[in-house]
């Protein structure tokens, strides 16, 4: 059965009718991101637009009632979450709408970054209805960033529209009741200001919750005031606009430290928010989500797949902000957890892999955040080492904050040979590997410069410190910690890989910089000498005194093969070690977890073999991936379905090594596939399409000029051709892959010889239909 999305009646047909059933036309001579400029414009779309095609397939539904965080509907902006479902134990009389704010925290430093500094639960509101709920039919407009629908109780109807407002950071929840349910009611409850991890461990000595919160009323506006005991306030201000059977509420979060001034903006927000009908207030915000989207296109065979790949792009921008803080373990959707702070051991590189390929580098928190808290870092920095040194801890609040080091309150940056602290050293070098690939995508010196390059310096300068010739003449490490294994190593794989990635990085960065660094000399030395990575026959062992021998979640020990690419197959015996490391860790079951199946699906991906990376992301989905798209272990966690986008990402591009893969690792069953503008290393933008299992045509905008080397996979001789459509000088240097000189601007369409393509950009027809995504019916 064919999903609404598909094309009709046929891609072929909507290839051959250029733009007449709405595809985008990608005119010869016209670059891939001016094809759309008019789109983005936000006037009416076309009929058949592409991205409203599989935006629309893409929503969520729920025609029962979601029961918990991992069921229902959520919306957010990066600053202010809502998550919905029933109310727990009065599922037939109230929804609850939370209200979270990822700037809301604690501010006592001396009970750690786990209960003094952590994340706060503000509260949520409940919707009422008179009569008894006996149905839902719901939907969530990921092109809108809108809840929409109805209620439905034993006494009428509640139609309700909802969004939280992308500039405003409000929450705008329209409902239109029939007769028997006028007399709806809206309720807030505040929660314990409490570091949610209280629930789950022990409470710190001398650490206690903060006071009540104190609801009153402002002039018609209420507003719930919560004291903290360090000084400050967050507020939680809300208001009702009536007209006939339809009232609207509006309700916005604002935090202050160490003044009190949250209460005047929170009302200030309110009072000129509500001044809007939500109609109105809809507009912008609905732009800004449109245009959001239309900087790059996906579309796949598999209906499920695809659309939980736009549902990720949805949630990723619901969550995150540059200017916000960085994602926290559950993004802004605090629920109660034991892990209520920023995660540094993996995380948030998890979190914000995807940004690049989908080309939403605007949501870029992570280098803003290392960038913007530098100094802190320094702090955090074991005192014998801060003056050349820097580290980050395994938690942070949003100022890149951990406070009490301690396995209680917070884990701090370890001491190689040391314990305690666990000496867990390398989370700032892999941190920084993320701002690398920003770097990388948008070739934006001024990262490379201002951010990554002194950064880097000193978090490898950090390992420089404790590296020490051997016996073996060769550079060895003391103890360290893999994150999560347990156990202490010398040569541990997880510091040995970043510490070999960030030397390299270091001395590539200088040269490109005009750097003569002092420091350069050393950096050559340890990847002259530093000791092998230490495996035995099972592949990758933990470190030189711990093998891998039991489940374990993490692929701490092989990030040289992922996401490092150090390791990456070059010879047949370099390749049997990925292969027998790879099957080795995921042959432990146990303790696997959702981002187990996610890394060894970007590992297979790397090693070209599509099947093995869809049975992984089969494997995720089938017992992991919650019914609208969540995640959860121990509690609320968002890393791992972000990075399953990514790992899909990695299946159909990727572009390490100064190389352009074009479709490196597409299973059998995805013989068809688009993607436009998807932004690769070197600062391209490629879009290319696949028919009937065969690369058709893959074409490549350059923004800064970089080196061009593209492995198109299209078979035979090929016509590489300018913006203008005349013939391209260009190298064949092996492997399916071509050189081609591109200056800033340029753009290369790759065919094969003599084909003469349409290049318009439209859905591929599903190869069956699948459930949406949500609760519909069973």
């Amino acid at each position: 059965m064919s999903s609404p999305s598909a094309p009709d009646p046929s891609r072929r047909a909507v290839l051959a009718t250029g733009s007449a059933l709405g595809g985008t036309l990608l005119a010869s001579g016209l670059p891939l991101t001016q094809a759309t400029a008019a789109d983005r414009t936000e006037a009416a779309p076309p009929a058949g637009d592409p991205w409203r095609t599989v935006l629309d397939d893409a929503d969520l539904v729920w025609q029962r009632m979601p029961t918990a965080w991992y069921e229902g509907p959520f919306l957010g902006n990066g600053f202010l979450g809502s998550g919905i479902y029933a109310e727990p134990g009065a599922a037939s009389t109230a929804v609850r709408f939370n209200i979270q704010h990822s700037e809301v925290q604690d501010h006592r430093p001396e009970f750690g970054s786990l209960f003094g500094l952590a994340r706060l639960p503000i509260g949520y509101f409940t919707l009422e209805p008179v009569g008894a709920i006996t149905g839902l039919d719901w939907r969530l407009s990921l092109r809108d960033a809108e809840l929409t629908g109805t209620l439905t109780t034993d006494k009428g109807t509640l139609a309700l529209r909802a969004l939280i407002h992308n500039d405003r950071s409000v929450l705008a929840v329209e409902v239109t009741a029939s007769e028997g349910e006028r007399g709806f009611r809206w309720v807030f409850h505040p929660a314990d200001a409490i570091s949610p991890r209280a629930a789950f461990k022990p409470l710190p000595d001398g650490y206690q919750g903060n006071p009540p919160a104190q609801v009153a009323d402002h002039d018609g506006i209420t507003a719930a005031v919560q004291p903290l005991l360090a000084g400050g306030q967050h507020v939680t201000a809300w208001r009702e606009r009536a007209g006939g059977r339809t009232r609207t509420l509006y309700a916005h979060v604002a935090h202050s430290y160490p003044g009190t001034t949250a209460l005047g903006r929170a009302l200030t927000e309110v009072r000129r928010t509500a001044e809007l009908p939500y109609s109105a207030l809809a507009v912008d915000h609905r732009a800004w989500w449109h245009a959001y989207y239309r900087k790059s296109f996906l579309s796949l065979p598999d209906a499920r797949i695809q659309r939980f790949y736009w549902i990720q792009l949805y949630k990723t921008a619901s969550a995150a902000r540059r200017d916000a803080p960085v994602m926290a373990t559950s993004g802004p959707w605090l629920e109660p957890t034991p892990w209520p702070n920023t995660w540094w051991n993996l995380n948030a590189q998890l979190e914000y892999w995807l940004i690049h390929g989908s080309n939403h580098l605007e949501l870029d928190a992570i280098t803003r955040a290392l960038s913007e808290f530098r100094d802190n870092l320094a702090r955090e920095t074991p005192t014998p080492y801060r003056a050349d040194s820097l580290g980050i801890p395994r938690t942070t609040d949003p100022q890149l904050v951990n406070g009490a080091a301690s396995t209680l309150m917070g884990y701090g940056v370890g001491v190689p040979g040391q314990d305690p602290p666990t000496p867990e050293v390398g989370n700032l070098t892999w941190a920084l590997h993320n701002v690398w690939l920003s770097y990388r995508h948008t070739m934006d010196r001024s990262i490379l410069q201002d951010v990554l390059f002194p950064l880097l310096r000193k978090a490898i300068n950090y390992y420089l410190h404790f590296l020490e010739p051997g016996p073996d003449g060769k550079l060895h490490l003391p103890a360290t910690f893999s994150p999560e294994y347990g156990g202490d190593s010398r040569d541990c794989n997880y510091d040995l890989m970043l510490l070999t990635w960030g030397c390299r990085t270091l001395l590539d960065s200088a040269e490109l910089l005009g750097i003569d660094d002092p420091l350069a000399p050393r950096w050559r030395e340890v990847l002259a000498r530093r000791v092998p990575y230490p495996t035995d026959a099972n592949g990758f062992m933990i470190g030189a005194d711990i093998p891998f021998a039991k489940s374990h979640r993490h692929y701490s020990h092989l990030l040289a093969v992922y996401p490092l690419y150090e390791v990456t197959g070059r010879t047949p015996d370099e390749r049997a070690l990925i292969e027998r490391s790879l099957a080795h860790w995921v042959g432990f079951e146990g303790a696997l977890q959702g981002y187990t199946f996610t890394g060894a699906a970007s590992m297979s991906a790397l090693l070209g073999k599509g099947e093995d990376a869809l049975e992984y992301l089969g494997e995720l989905m089938t017992r992991f991936i919650q019914p609208n798209t969540m995640y959860q272990e121990s509690g609320p966690v968002i890393e791992t379905p972000l990075s399953a986008a990514q790992s899909l990402s990695d299946m159909v591009c990727q572009s390490w090594g100064g190389v352009i893969r074009v479709f490196p690792a597409l299973p059998a069953a995805w013989a068809d596939l688009v993607v436009h503008d998807f932004r690769t290393q070197g600062a391209f933008l490629l879009g290319a399409w696949r028919e009937d299992g065969a690369t058709r045509w893959v074409r490549l905008v350059s923004e800064a000029g970089a080196p061009c080397v593209v492995r198109h996979g299209i078979a035979g001789p090929v016509d590489v051709r300018d913006g203008r459509g005349r013939l391209l000088r260009h190298t064949d240097v092996g492997d399916g892959a071509v050189q081609i000189a591109l200056r800033k601007g340029e753009s290369v369409l790759i065919t094969a010889k003599g084909d003469r393509p349409d290049l318009t950009v439209a859905p591929v027809r599903p190869n069956e239909d699948a459930p949406r995504w949500g609760l519909p019916r069973i």
